[in-house]
């Protein structure tokens, strides 16, 4: 029995990738260019996540979960986050490359581990492309609406809604932030930089001018659901955090990764969690959380309640910054995790061509920015949306468990930043994401099963043959 298992595990597909072969590779011909500071990289982190979550998302949840105790529903799920953060950190800091949870995973875990997550990922990030791109287009329809511009239904909504033909602004937005994408990751990290200060700024208007408005009394009851609403929240918000993992994809072109990379993760998943708390309280301090119920934008709707309409137009500017740094940095996260895989063989090669000019992979940009604009253009919002919390869930849980094997399989390895207080950390970011995932709808789970099963048929169908594993040493 014990030859058997020895002999399986010899198998291409269950062997792990040195982290030594990992960083030769990113500095040859197919490596990218190192362009993005500290400062640069926790703005991402917080361009990926400060966007439709804080600006739709907070009021949805307080209506229909966990009344003012969203402000907990919140916590729970950043200090999840803020878990799943240090496995990442532990890692991004030993393997600085482009790849995120799929490279992870192949050097702890093996390849046919690395392609689950790999595949998974590419589910969360477009289905999350598309899903805030019909946000967006549906707060540009709004605004021009307000100006006195209406769009043609036909024109702003996908087949079979409201006799839509097309959602063409969500097409619109895809396609400009690739061809940003395109021209280079300085540039667009200059763009993102200046659309998240604009949030953050937006944000700090918003809770000083509703400081004054503040009712207690709306904080009461402040746990009407009870316990489970809270948890039940928490379940929801916990679309709000997601794409923070999108910084560790951009692994292979940030200065200093070994100290930048654990700092940005970190620091950004910290700053958003107390954005989104104080943006709850607020919120449920200013409306009965009841009429939320009422409203798609709820910071814009209390606002509007206590008199101030220049602010609420101004919060609106604010979320349709925040969703364009969104889409701007997920798209960045879906093309650098084709990259990883099409350079190791997993997927078509064709995808990890560099551009001789921008040094950018133009080529896998290009696609997925078509692939993801025709979902977001012909495609309903609450057919693609569902996918997204559960795939994050999946790969944290994968990233937590490859931290606990390589600490017990290379122990003596060089680690610029260590998860502390292992395996305690690791199995508890196990436990809680693996609790979100069961609070998660039954459909969701079975689609989520489905995707996953058509990545193993192409897995075994192209990947296991053309790996680069197959020609390469184990470690």
């Amino acid at each position: 029995m014990r030859t058997r298992l020895q002999t399986l595990r010899k198998h291409p597909m269950f062997r792990t990738r040195s982290i030594e072969q990992l960083t030769r590779q990113s500095q040859g011909e197919q490596g990218l260019r190192r362009v993005l500071g500290l400062f640069e990289l926790i703005l991402l982190g917080i361009g990926a996540v400060v966007g439709t979550g804080i600006f739709v998302i907070t009021g949805i949840a307080a209506a229909d979960y966990a009344g003012p105790a969203i402000i907990l529903s919140f916590i729970i799920s950043g200090l999840v986050c803020i878990l799943a953060a240090l496995c990442y950190a532990e890692f991004s800091a030993m393997v600085p490359v482009a790849g995120s949870a799929y490279t992870y995973c192949y050097t702890s875990l093996g390849e046919i581990w690395a392609w689950i997550i790999g595949w998974d990922l590419i589910l969360e990030y477009a289905v999350s492309i598309s899903a805030v791109a019909i946000g967006w287009s549906a707060y540009v329809t709004t605004l021009l609406a307000g100006s006195g511009i209406f769009l043609p239904p036909a024109f702003v909504h996908p087949p079979g809604v409201e006799g839509g033909l097309v959602n063409i602004p969500a097409v619109l937005i895809i396609l400009v932030i690739t061809a940003v994408l395109v021209i280079g990751m300085r540039e667009s990290a200059r763009l993102n930089t200046l659309i998240v200060l604009i949030n953050i700024a937006v944000i700090l208007i918003f809770l000083a001018l509703g400081y004054q408005h503040i009712d207690g009394a709306n904080w009461y009851p402040f746990m009407p659901f009870g316990w489970s609403g809270v948890l039940a929240g928490a379940a929801i918000v916990f679309f709000a955090y997601i794409g923070f993992d999108a910084v560790l994809t951009a692994a292979e072109e940030i200065e200093n990764p070994q100290k930048n990379l654990p700092i940005g993760i970190i620091a950004s998943v910290v700053i958003v969690m107390v954005l989104y708390v104080a943006v709850a309280a607020m919120l449920t301090g200013i409306v009965p959380y009841g009429d939320f119920h009422e409203t798609g934008a709820p910071v814009a709707f209390a606002l509007s309640r206590i008199g101030s309409g220049w602010g609420a137009a101004l919060v609106s500017i604010g979320a349709l910054c925040g969703i364009t740094s969104v889409i701007l940095v997920t798209l960045y996260g879906q093309t650098r995790i084709f990259f990883a895989m099409s350079r190791d063989g997993l997927l078509p090669r064709y995808f990890s061509e560099v551009h001789p000019v921008f040094h950018t992979p133009a080529k896998v940009t290009i696609i997925v920015g078509l692939a993801t604009s025709l979902l977001a253009g012909f495609i309903p919002l609450d057919v693609i949306a569902e996918l997204v919390n559960i795939g994050t869930l999946a790969a944290f849980i994968i990233v937590a468990i490859g931290v606990l094997v390589l600490r017990k399989a290379r122990p003596g390895i060089e680690r610029p930043f260590r998860c502390p207080l292992v395996p305690y950390v690791p199995i508890l970011c196990i436990v809680s994401c693996a609790g979100l995932i069961l609070l998660l709808p039954g459909v969701t789970q079975l689609r989520f099963i489905i995707w996953m099963i058509v990545g193993l048929l192409i897995y075994f169908a192209f990947g296991l043959k053309n790996s680069e594993n197959n020609g390469a040493r184990t470690s």
